[in-house]
């Protein structure tokens, strides 16, 4: 796995891990907000654009992750982010090693399976994979997920190096996750984040991880849809990321 780095190695270490389809830019400005006081590491997943292996499963990539944190930062940082598939390799962190971090902040992470959509995975991008380099065609997918047109061209570059094969894989490694008991013996104070304007299925998730473990605090953001947080709206984001270390209260959220 490769990593982005931003800031000095000296302040606290926070990692932040990006979603689906995307890659580290995900958290750039983030990172960039964040720089001046922590050391903030954004991990690139594996099959995304600038990996260094296949994508294989989110528990494999946990692990990854996790032997990096041992091998340089003695098997524990200060805050660990992740949106939507960052999420739930985040999600899976937590269940692997119950001490991984004290802080984690989980945005839009499903933990509800869907065995119709992930039926549906391999048919659908083995029959439209070809039209992610078609530039009209890609500019209808990135409308589609909200970002702001300034990440445009980040998508698209990036977009058309995923091969076909790791996309259907953390495509159908997403639409299968569910949680596991062991999650529940996590010791980090945990935060998740949903908008209001997502999917049912998104907001039950962010209800079910706080059921599985009631001291998690659910936090729903008002007009927000899926990524919405960290990627439109960095600047609050790195602000909630200060608050929930400095145990302040996160103005922008309506909580549970």
């Amino acid at each position: 796995m490769r990593f982005q780095e931003y800031g000095t190695k000296q302040k606290n270490v926070i990692l932040l891990l990006h979603g689906g389809g995307l890659s580290w830019w995900n958290y750039r400005e983030v990172a960039e907000h964040l720089q001046k006081e922590y050391h903030v590491i954004l991990p690139i997943l594996d099959g995304h654009a600038g990996s260094d292996r296949p994508f294989t499963t989110i528990e494999e990539n946990a692990s990854e992750i996790i032997d990096f944190i041992y091998e340089h930062f003695r098997g524990a940082v200060l805050l660990i982010g992740g949106l939507s598939l960052g999420g739930q390799i985040l999600l899976e962190m937590l269940s692997q090693r119950k001490d991984i971090c004290s802080y984690a902040l989980i945005e839009s992470a499903a933990v509800i399976p869907s065995k119709l959509k992930n039926a549906l995975i391999a048919p659908v991008f083995g029959s439209s994979y070809g039209l992610i380099r078609n530039r009209s065609f890609a500019k209808l997918q990135f409308q589609s997920l909200h970002m702001k047109p300034e990440l445009f061209e980040d998508y698209y570059r990036d977009t058309c190096q995923i091969r076909k094969q790791d996309m259907i894989a953390f495509l159908r490694a997403n639409t299968s996750y569910a949680l596991i008991d062991a999650f529940r013996e996590s010791s980090a104070e945990i935060h998740v984040y949903v908008g209001e304007k997502e999917t049912g299925e998104i907001r039950r998730s962010a209800e079910a991880i706080c059921k599985a473990r009631p001291s998690c605090r659910l936090h729903r953001i008002n007009g927000f849809k899926h990524g919405d947080f960290s990627i439109n709206h960095a600047d609050q984001y790195a602000d909630a990321i200060r608050q929930i270390i400095q145990g302040g209260a996160i103005s922008i959220l309506s909580e549970k």
